[in-house]
């Protein structure tokens, strides 16, 4: 059955423990995947890729970027079948290793300048390393908030993976600012290496963190009624169809989006307009502090009334900012800046990757749960994320270094997903311990 309200002193801690184990645990693991992509934007293509011109070398940097993302999908499908099998702690505890040493290993590889052709080859292993964990680690982090939310507050419990998300990319912005700091020789050389590094200590912290929890309730409540699938992957896809097409259509403005303005977005102002990096890093800081404060409000407001609105709402207004983000960015006036980051990543970003983590969970059945909403999710990846840096910064060389052909991009998918979350059923009264969610016609309401 769906969890309580919280009726002492105990279980209010035990679910604080769950709160901190998905906040702490996905922004440990992602800033493991965020300092790749700022690390992509601006160092790797003169370290790995030297032999290559400064555009191409980024290019090139954005497509190992890129190459995380081919993994990711196989990820959620391998580990959201254990998930589904085994249960959900053992997969977290299982993801934040691969992310994390895949990570720290990236810290210690030799460049170009010292092994050659194999510098590239083994980065690029290690990403794909990186992505296969990932592709169920925040799937894996928003069920076990979900499923042990009091009834009414899955959209603010499941907020706190998203938050994990956002303040892991923080942590990872904050770091880079802080190494980039050093002379040029020094960052070149050495300092690049220190966020990676870094990874060791905070893996070993999520995993004591994550082995401290029990199991949720509501696959405890598989277990018990022995119901496991046998297959969840495959009766996912053929029970709930149209969740699957919900879910890789809402991915695609979140996801593009979500890795298109601060990994393209740092690479733009300073390789592009010139700007100085410590400026670039310090308007992503600030634009990813407003997206914290956004993804809290909207998924607590989609408690009260439905994912959808919101969801909606947030990439319409992605798609409405697209030429505006660069009408003011292209002003090099440093307000202007830090506001349309703060629009695009605060609030439009923001408004549709809160609602979206209790969303997507409740798309899905307990049985499938994990193994729908990983592969789904990461599915999404693919065609989102993962191109999204590389395509951006490709158009913009095509269009000598213009941005329109970026917004028309931006527009397209911020669109596409509006279209999708429409299609999409309402699923914030449903009763997440039944294997008929989100089979009932667009919002109505299953049970209370």
């Amino acid at each position: 059955m769906a969890a309580d309200v919280p009726s002492s002193g105990s279980e209010r801690n035990a679910l604080r423990r769950v709160v901190l184990a998905s906040a702490i645990g996905s922004a440990l693991e992602w800033y493991d995947y965020f300092i790749y992509g700022t690390a992509a934007a601006l160092i790797f293509g003169e370290l790995f890729f030297p032999k290559l011109d400064p555009t191409s070398a980024t290019l090139a940097a954005f497509a190992s970027f890129g190459v995380g993302f081919v993994a990711r999908p196989f990820g959620g499908l391998v580990f959201g079948h254990f998930g589904d099998r085994l249960g959900r702690k053992p997969v977290l505890v299982a993801t934040l290793l691969l992310v994390g040493g895949g990570t720290a290993l990236i810290g210690l590889l030799p460049t170009y300048n010292q092994i050659g052709a194999w510098a590239p080859v083994l980065l690029v292993v290690l990403r794909l390393i990186q992505g296969f964990g990932a592709g169920a680690e925040y799937g894996g982090a928003v069920i076990f908030a979900v499923e042990h939310a009091p009834p009414g507050q899955r959209g603010r419990y499941g907020s706190f993976a998203p938050i994990g998300v956002t303040v892991g990319n923080l942590l990872a912005l904050a770091v880079f600012a802080i190494v980039s700091m050093l002379d040029k020789t020094s960052f070149v050389a050495w300092g690049w290496r220190i966020p990676f590094l870094l990874s060791f200590a905070l893996v070993a912290f999520g995993i004591v963190i994550r082995a401290s929890l029990l199991e949720t309730p509501v696959f405890r409540d598989v277990i018990a009624s022995d119901t496991v699938a046998t297959v969840p992957v495959a009766d996912a896809i053929r029970q709930h169809p149209r969740s699957f097409i919900v879910v890789i259509g809402a991915r695609l403005a979140e996801n593009g989006l979500g890795y298109l303005y601060p990994v393209f977005g740092l690479s733009y102002l300073t390789a592009t307009l010139g700007l100085p990096r410590a400026l670039a890093l310090t308007g992503m800081v600030l634009a990813t502090l407003v997206e914290i404060v956004a993804i809290a409000f909207f998924s607590t407001l989609s408690d009260r009334i439905g994912r959808r609105p919101i969801y909606l709402g947030a990439a319409l207004f992605s798609a409405a900012l697209a030429f505006p983000f660069f009408w003011l960015v292209d002003t090099r006036s440093t307000p202007l800046i830090f506001l349309a980051l703060a629009l695009a990543i605060g609030i439009g970003s923001g408004g549709m990757f809160g609602p979206q983590a209790a969303y997507f969970a409740e798309l899905f059945g307990p049985r499938l749960r994990y193994s729908g909403f990983a592969f789904a999710r990461e599915l999404g990846s693919i065609l989102a994320g993962g191109p999204a840096p590389f395509v951006s910064a490709l158009l913009v060389a095509w269009m000598n270094g213009k941005p329109w052909g970026v917004a028309l991009y931006i527009m397209a998918l911020s669109l596409l997903t509006a279209l999708a979350v429409y299609i999409g059923p309402e699923t914030y009264r449903i009763d997440i311990t039944s294997d008929h969610v989100a089979t009932a016609p667009q919002g109505r309401v299953v049970t209370a």
